[in-house]
């Protein structure tokens, strides 16, 4: 049954220790914790209720979502708690929708991905960098949310979960690890930009992360990485020149070429 009753809401430093008595094995700290984000799972299936499920069968699999992100929120980054949980209840919440066959992707919603792919395209040609979302808004003239919902759609909801990285205690460090609340709209504008540092290797991602999502020093990377500060600014260099070279494709020139002619 759904949890209507009244719970108290936990402060962020309290959460971190329940977090931490939880995953050292403590039953009651993790039921608290569970306990305590009820709202925070009941807000996110509301969102859900034109779908048509059962949000009563919504709740409980969003609760799910809310246990894994307590078993495996990382306490060693400055990142609130809500940050990972949210997709990670949102991305359990849709999986059930699609395996359950009622998540259906509407026409419109396919039209305009497609849409999106050509004006992102015509858009590199002319101004040689990916456009922002608001830009991609303006173009098609549709709204924000539109370009987003679109893009969104035709994605894997998990993918803000997967690892990046694994440090040298094997811990596994996922792009919402690395991401502040007050940062995620703005480094989210950019999706394909994003797109492109998913396919840099792991470490590469995690110094991007930590250079220009967290503004981390290059001597603050160099110690969590155990390297040099020398070795960081090097791969810095490599990697914004490879993404570079990435968002303007080696093949665009001849491409263009047979077009013309």
């Amino acid at each position: 049954m759904m949890n209507n009753k009244p719970t108290t809401l936990l402060t962020q430093e309290k959460m971190r220790e329940l977090i931490a008595l939880s995953q050292a094995g403590d039953k009651l700290a993790r039921q608290q914790m569970i306990e305590g984000n009820t709202r925070l799972v009941w807000s996110i299936v509301q969102r859900f209720a034109s779908r048509g499920a059962d949000l009563e069968d919504l709740f409980q699999i969003g609760c799910i979502g809310l246990m894994k992100s307590v078993d495996k929120f990382d306490l060693c980054y400055e990142v609130k708690f809500s940050t990972y949980a949210v997709p990670m209840i949102i991305g359990e919440i849709q999986r059930f929708l699609r395996d359950d066959g009622m998540v259906k992707i509407s026409r419109s919603i396919r039209e305009l991905n497609f849409k999106i792919r050509h004006a992102t395209d015509d858009f590199l040609k002319v101004h040689e960098r990916q456009p922002t979302i608001l830009e991609l808004a303006s173009i098609l003239e549709v709204t924000r949310e539109e370009i987003v919902m679109a893009t969104d759609a035709l994605r894997d909801p998990a993918s803000l979960q997967e690892q990046l990285y694994e440090n040298e205690s094997g811990d596994a460090l996922t792009l919402m690890d690395q991401m502040k609340d007050e940062r995620s709209e703005k480094s989210f504008d950019h999706i394909p930009l994003r797109e492109l540092v998913e396919k840099l290797e792991k470490r590469e991602q995690m110094i991007i992360y930590l250079r220009y999502y967290l503004d981390c020093t290059q001597s603050d990377i160099a110690e969590r990485l155990g390297i040099s500060q020398v070795q960081v600014s090097r791969l810095e260099k490599k990697i914004l020149t490879q993404l570079k070279t990435w968002l303007v494709p080696a093949g665009f020139a001849s491409n263009q070429k047979a077009k013309d002619g």
